[in-house]
């Protein structure tokens, strides 16, 4: 009978907290469908640009499924490969291709490398290459590319968001829990005040935190980098900031720690999928745009963009405004949330 009593409590218990039963039974189906479309997403297609006398390559690419453009000269591919607009781009030297890859991406390096192996190995057009082999290069990166060089900006990212996330969130949720947050709100402070407040007083343990993770990442970890270390900073900081405040935010609908943890599952696990660790590209459309509205996918494309490309402002100064842009709406979205704990 103890024992039944001890089972029918916990039973209770869990019944009556909607949102552990939603974790329990309706997560795992929610991350489990995420993770079949973006492992069972269709082939990676190579985006390949053409000009000069490899232009007779192009039915040949294309019928290995190849998106292939065709350029007037090789100073115009050269410029949209640059901007990452394809995946590399061939000219002719005599009957040899030479092939520059943009080379960010081994996977997509893969992929061009074996359409252009099955299109020079068919007999016709007549006056392809045949079997001559190509002259590759690469504009970013090597053949002998580690994988934490392709992967360590996008995973640098990951963890400065889900740690912040972590710790602001249940921090946020100890100031309330324990009472300081209600008497700060009886007090003439402003909501906004006490939010500003609480985001730089963790703000600066961030900045620390983006410093010590991006030096050691590249100092001792030994990852690519081949831009500036400032723009490195820049955006891990920023990813910072706005893992806190969505952490803060998000701590205003959990009543303990538990149901803190239990918002990593829906709102970090998603993100990372949606990052660039895999190819969007494969991806159903609406879920590259679901993509768009993540901050992890920014700050990793930027520090892609850094560590893997050397590139400067121009290039990752719309991942920074759309960063500070999330930090902003959250932090205007927590000022409004704190209604709820004036009225308790």
């Amino acid at each position: 009978m103890r024992i039944r009593a001890i089972t029918l409590r916990i039973l209770q218990q869990f019944i009556h907290d909607k949102r552990t039963m939603a974790l329990m039974f309706i997560a795992p189906l929610v991350v489990l469908s995420l993770m079949s479309l973006v492992f069972n997403g269709k082939d990676y297609e190579p985006k390949i640009g053409v000009a000069g006398g490899a232009t007779a390559l192009s039915a040949a690419l294309e019928s290995q499924k190849a998106e292939v453009t065709v350029y007037k000269d090789a100073e115009a591919g050269n410029a949209a490969l640059k901007a990452g607009g394809l995946d590399a781009f061939i000219t002719m030297k005599g009957a040899q291709p030479e092939v520059m890859l943009e080379g960010s991406n081994p996977d997509a390096n893969r992929a061009v490398l074996r359409a252009l192996q099955e299109a020079t190995q068919r007999p016709e057009p007549a006056g392809a290459a045949g079997s001559v082999q190509p002259q590759i290069s690469y504009l970013y990166g090597a053949e002998d590319m580690k994988m934490i060089d392709r992967f360590g900006p996008i995973m640098i990212g990951v963890f400065v968001f889900f740690f912040v996330f972590l710790i602001a969130g249940v921090s946020f949720l100890r100031e309330r829990t324990t009472g300081t947050l209600e008497r700060l709100l009886s007090t003439p402070l402003k909501r906004w005040e006490i939010v500003t407040g609480y985001v730089c007083g963790f703000g600066i343990f961030t900045v620390f935190q983006a410093l010590l993770i991006s030096w050691f990442s590249i100092q001792v970890l030994g990852i690519l980098m081949t831009g500036s270390f400032g723009y490195v900073l820049l955006m891990t900081l920023l990813l910072s900031m706005s893992a806190l405040t969505l952490g803060t935010l998000l701590s205003a609908f959990a009543a303990n720690e538990l149901q803190m943890i239990q918002f990593i599952p829906l709102v970090i696990v998603p993100q990372i999928f949606l990052s660039g660790l895999f190819p969007l590209d494969t991806l159903p459309l609406w879920l590259q745009r679901l993509g768009l509205a993540t901050p992890i996918y920014y700050g990793a494309q930027a520090l892609m963009d850094i560590m893997l490309r050397g590139k400067g402002w121009s290039d990752i100064a719309l991942d920074v405004f759309v960063l500070a842009g999330f930090s902003l709406l959250f932090m205007v979205l927590n000022v409004l949330a704190l209604r709820k704990h004036r009225r308790m």
